[in-house]
């Protein structure tokens, strides 16, 4: 009897031929998945290896939408300067652009405005890069003759660059100094930052084709660590008896169109030690500051903090030099008498000979030019007025 209906004479399987089977399809599997994995692996590959899409679509629900998640940026320096963006302050040298700025530095490492003037973020750390002051002359103006020092809040972190420092030889000075600040930005964790001034980060920026690549610069870096910048640029000499415009700033255009604001101080005709700030360019705000509304301060030391001390609004008009019809007619007269001395003589030599102070040539010769291309319209200028 065969227990269970199992037949112990049935022909059971070669186990050669198991072994072969079971191998063949082990192989087909094994291929399979690897198959997989190396396609998945060039897959990844591959969209690393593609760049991201340089424009983004979505509706204008969707961006609003997306805007809507991020906090509400608020006032830094009233409505010059708002968080997250970067904002160009620009003046003449030794107007003040560094006291104004080592000032807006102060009030937003303490939380406290600026008397005059509104804050509206927290107390929070601020890198001030100081390219300007060594530490001595630093001391000087935050103390009473060296002595008696005002004392910063510790959110108060100010950089400046190390003399003694080595530099990769395969490196511009430029590159090394960025890469130094976002390194700066990344171990302190600071999202506001103060660069005085921008020459230091490029040379050059009378191009666009200079100018273009640091304002990439610092929009990456603005919105990859998520920035307030504030960067001190200079103008060229400039007619003191007309009002400040975009066109003051030194450099290419590049520089204010692709800035989110910007704001400039001039000086006053009316005392040496007053000063007047004027908004430039805003996207935030509507343009309060504007030729017919500048604020008026004046540069002040009571104790051991130099400072601008808020004074009143008024018109910059108020504020520009004037040149009386006595001082017109005095500069015609001396002109005329170069060219009667000299038949032959220049536009450009004539304002070299006359021009009293070496810092106000660039407006003195453009006066002499209009008075000497009206007195002698038929001569050319020696020099394009472009190059003037």
């Amino acid at each position: 009897m065969k227990p269970n209906g199992l037949s112990f004479d049935a022909p059971q399987p070669q186990s050669e031929e198991v072994l072969e089977i079971d191998l063949e399809q082990f192989k087909i599997n094994n291929f399979a998945a690897l198959l997989e994995e190396d396609l998945n692996d060039n897959l990844q590959r591959l969209k690393a290896a593609i760049p991201v899409g340089l424009l983004e679509v979505k509706t204008a629900n969707g961006w609003i939408e997306q805007a809507s998640k991020r906090p509400i940026p608020r006032m830094l320096f009233s409505e010059f300067w708002y968080e997250q963006e970067l904002c160009i302050l620009f003046a003449d040298t030794n107007v003040g652009k560094t006291i104004l700025a080592v000032q807006i530095a102060d009030s937003i490492s303490r939380g406290r405005s600026i008397p005059g003037f509104k804050l509206e973020a927290k107390a929070q750390k601020v890198i001030y890069c100081d390219f300007e002051l060594n530490d001595k002359q630093f001391q000087k103006r935050y103390s009473r003759n060296y002595e008696e020092p005002y004392l910063f809040s510790d959110n108060f972190l100010r950089v400046e660059i190390n003399p003694d420092a080595d530099f990769p030889d395969d490196a511009s000075f430029e590159l090394s100094l960025s890469n130094s600040i976002e390194k700066v930005i990344i171990e302190t964790g600071a999202k506001i930052v103060i660069i005085d001034n921008i020459t230091y980060l490029r040379h050059e920026n009378e191009k666009a084709k200079d100018a273009l690549p640091l304002m990439k610069h610092l929009k990456r870096l603005k919105n990859k660590y998520n920035l307030s910048l504030l960067v001190l640029a200079h103008t060229p000499k400039r007619d003191l008896t007309k009002p400040l415009t975009r066109n003051d700033l030194q450099g290419s255009k590049m520089l204010m169109n692709f800035c989110d604001s910007s704001f400039a101080i001039g000086e006053s005709s009316s005392d040496s030690s007053f000063r007047y700030i004027k908004m430039i360019k805003v996207r935030s705000s509507e343009h309060i500051y504007d030729s017919d509304n500048i604020i008026v301060c004046q540069i002040t030391k009571p104790h051991n903090f130099l400072h601008f001390n808020f004074l009143h609004f008024d018109s910059e008009y108020k504020h520009l030099k004037t040149v009386s019809e006595h001082d017109k007619q005095k500069l015609e007269d001396e002109i005329r008498q170069c060219i009667n001395e000299e038949p032959a003589i220049s536009a450009y030599a004539i304002a070299k000979k006359l021009c009293v102070d070496e810092k106000d040539f660039n407006s003195f010769k453009i006066k002499v030019l209009r008075i000497y291309k009206r007195i002698r319209p038929n001569n050319k200028p020696d020099k394009p007025i472009t190059d003037w």
